[in-house]
């Protein structure tokens, strides 16, 4: 899977899971406040990135990935390192 092809991949499944529309979830765009986030919604965030794209990661991990670029990112080298 190309570095592309996972972030349409996610763009598709933050915005169909999280209710939001697509052209919301930008590079920069803070993953908190557009996905509103709170402690209980981070929890579900981490279970859908494992389910989709079969990686196994930490609450702790995203709580450190601010915008969208950096969890893209922090998603691929995940990835790539399987």
């Amino acid at each position: 899977m190309t570095k592309e092809e996972m972030i349409a991949k996610a763009v598709d499944i933050l915005a169909e899971e999280f209710e939001v529309e697509k052209e919301e979830i930008t590079p920069e765009a803070d993953i908190k406040k557009t996905l509103d986030l709170d402690s209980l919604s981070l929890v579900d965030l981490v279970a859908l990135i494992e389910e989709n794209f079969d990686v196994k990661i930490k609450g702790t991990d995203l709580m450190q990935t601010a915008t969208f670029s950096q969890l893209y990112d922090f998603l691929y080298e995940r990835i790539s390192a399987k």
